[in-house]
């Protein structure tokens, strides 16, 4: 390799008509990544000089994501004439004199990694070459261009599949889509590139043939993987891909030091990050930048999205969102955790409990069928089960705070906003509309009345009448 200036073109301006989709192809997403966002990375991991994005259908959203998802990317749109040759001239253009080699790579094709670039560039540049092209051998090639040889094995074109010939539909070596060219070649050759063929386009790939008619050195490249230049053209495809992409993620966890008992249902997202000893237990997606300590286990069948778990954490059966727990804590089975909630140290949030936006402090537990919202507990407090934070008047949400070492009844509901101070306690039924001091008891007095022989009088001949009935009689 050598320091030669480097420009990077990626092609982005197909509508990608048989996703269906409302949604661009290439933003559709991989492992918590818009597509388009794993060819960047993969560009700037070559560390060009430029580096241009060529745009058109959904331009806007399209140029929005490429800015949020990566610096220093020059935006150009493509105009009516159609074509991966028109697209790359519009870059060249953009390009405005660049002197260097040009890698050409495709926003719809996500495993393409950076290790294989280099060797296509390497091989390019060692090889005096104008034009050099990645191709590779598949068992179906339908849709694909296909590398035609001589019979020696030079390369000597690429021949697009609507405009082979019977015979070179036979051909398993097909056109990866992506290139490395010498930018003063591929401008001469892009000139004589017209659109007298089946689709009516200016083919990137007759640049190939137009070079190797001239005398130029042209390689071809083959790989032996073929899934590393797969296109994704539709949903089938999307899911081969993801799938692919969260294989090579679970078996890095893996190799890092983390239990994963069933990859098969495991998916995680390129950003999430997990520490040695953490086990991941079937049924488990972890999105986002999700980030779990050692020693943490988490699942089964639980949803992690821009979660922290603290070393040593249990979460089981739970939905959380921007969730933070805290070491030793335990979560679940069932719970879902919104955005904002913290559990400390030690605590836990329990079986069909939801939380949002609240604070639960060292040590305290929600252990059951309850709503915490907008409330901050304190250390080593216990909130009975069936509790509810009434935190919204219709208008405005309204805060609950709980102290340390309170311990709440059963069935309270907590009419915000309200405190209950440290070492107090509430009587189960209580419905807490008053702040409670420090220490206080406090409870919701209503008076238990009994009616005797009312079953007898309103529910006469039923199975409750004769058994109560058959008390009396045996008093």
């Amino acid at each position: 390799m050598t320091d030669a200036p480097l420009a990077v073109v990626i092609l982005a301006a197909g509508e990608g008509t048989r996703m269906k989709s409302s949604t661009a192809k290439v933003l559709h997403p991989i492992a918590g990544v818009p597509m388009i966002g794993h060819v960047l990375s993969t560009a700037a991991a070559l560390r060009p000089t430029r580096t241009l994005a060529v745009v058109r259908h959904q331009r806007d959203a399209v140029a929005d994501a490429i800015a949020e998802l990566s610096d220093g990317v020059d935006i150009v749109d493509q105009d009516d004439v159609p074509g991966t040759g028109r697209a790359v001239e519009l870059a060249l253009a953009a390009l405005d004199g660049f002197d260097g080699d040009v890698v050409v790579i495709s926003g719809d094709v996500p495993l393409l990694d950076v290790e294989t670039l280099f060797g296509l560039l390497s091989e390019h540049r060692e090889g005096g070459h104008s034009a050099s092209v990645l191709s590779a051998l598949v068992d179906d090639a339908t849709g694909y261009g296909r590398i035609v040889r001589d019979h020696d094995g030079s390369f000597l074109k690429i021949v697009e599949h609507k405009d082979a010939a019977a015979h070179e539909l036979d051909i398993a070596e097909i056109n990866s889509g992506t290139y490395v060219f010498r930018a003063g070649a591929l401008r001469d050759a892009l000139a004589k590139v017209g659109t007298a063929n089946a689709q009516g386009e200016k083919y990137l790939t007759d640049v190939i043939e137009l070079l190797a008619g001239d005398g130029h050195a042209v390689g071809a490249t083959v790989l032996v993987e073929s899934w590393i230049v797969a296109g994704v053209n539709d949903r089938v495809q999307l899911a081969e891909v993801s799938a692919r992409l969260n294989a090579m993620i679970v078996r890095g966890h893996q190799l890092a030091g983390v239990t994963i008992d069933d990859p098969a249902t495991t998916w995680i997202d390129r950003a999430v990050s997990i520490e040695p000893d953490a086990r991941i237990l079937p049924g488990t997606f972890l999105h986002g930048a999700t980030s779990i300590a050692c020693c943490a286990t988490v699942g089964p069948e639980t949803t992690l999205r821009d979660c922290e778990v603290g070393q040593n954490a249990t979460v089981t059966r739970t939905d959380a969102t921007l969730a933070v727990i805290e070491a030793n804590a335990t979560v679940g089975p069932f719970s879902y955790l919104r955005p904002g909630t913290v559990l400390a140290e030690g605590g836990k949030i329990g079986t069909f409990v939801e939380t949002k936006n609240s604070h639960i402090g060292r040590g305290s537990k929600v252990p059951h069928l309850s709503y915490i919202g907008d409330t901050t507990v304190g250390e080593e407090s216990n909130i009975g089960a069936g509790t509810i934070t009434a935190n919204y008047d219709g208008v405005a949400k309204h805060p609950t705070s709980v102290g340390s070492h309170v311990r709440t009844g059963s069935h309270n509901v907590f009419v915000a906003p309200v405190t209950i101070a440290d070492g107090a306690y509430t009587a189960a039924g209580t419905v807490v509309r008053r702040n409670v001091p420090a220490g206080s008891l406090a409870m919701t007095v209503g008076q238990q009345k009994n009616i005797e022989g009312w079953v007898a009088n309103n529910r006469a001949g039923s199975a409750a009448a004769e058994a109560a009935e058959n008390t009396k009689e045996s008093e």
